[in-house]
């Protein structure tokens, strides 16, 4: 190979790696380490993505309840498969439907295209469903609050995530097992 050719070749090769480790950190960045959700950056691109696209969807908020005691009377071993289980068990609801993201801590956020086509018992069967982990079973508890964007003056995501916010907390206040729809 001529030595032209060569000193010219290399410094392409290292920018091409270079480019390939920056994308490879800007995605990882985009996802929970621990869940593999999307963090609040990657889900808030792909929420608003959906909402304007989908004049029927809606906005999910999670929040595991009592998750202190699980960590405080399991350990955070214990607390962390709590909130991987979560995770899955949130994804697989959404589906192609949807996209699920951890906005940190115990608190989880969702997306979907139409809440009429998906199930929202289903979910809180699915949240509320125990945890086989070191050989026990920890019971699981997840309150969600949701709002369909169609309900909303202006059905923008802020708006959507504020609702949702309140009916979460309307619901943890409630019966803390179960969802509550924004109104």
């Amino acid at each position: 190979m001529d030595l032209h050719i060569a000193a010219s070749i290399v410094p392409l090769l290292g920018w091409a790696v270079h480019g390939g480790i920056l994308t490879q950190r800007l995605a990882s960045a985009r996802r929970d380490p621990l869940t593999g959700l999307h963090t609040r950056a990657g889900w808030t691109a792909r929420a608003e993505h959906c909402i304007r696209r989908h004049p029927h969807a809606a906005v999910l908020l999670v929040d595991l309840d009592h998750f202190k005691t699980l960590n405080d009377t399991h350990g955070h071993a214990a607390g962390d498969a709590a909130l991987i289980a979560t995770a899955d068990r949130l994804r697989a609801w959404c589906g192609h439907h949807g996209t699920a993201g951890r906005l940190g801590g115990d608190e989880f956020v969702a997306v979907v295209q139409d809440l009429t086509a998906a199930d929202l018992d289903a979910l809180t069967a699915a949240l509320h469903q125990p945890l086989a982990y070191a050989g026990k079973v920890l019971p699981l508890a997840a309150s969600v609050g949701v709002c369909h964007l169609a309900e909303l003056p202006l059905p923008t995501l802020t708006e959507a995530l504020a609702a949702a916010d309140a009916a979460m907390y309307a619901a943890k206040g409630r019966s803390r097992r179960g969802f509550r729809l924004s109104r």
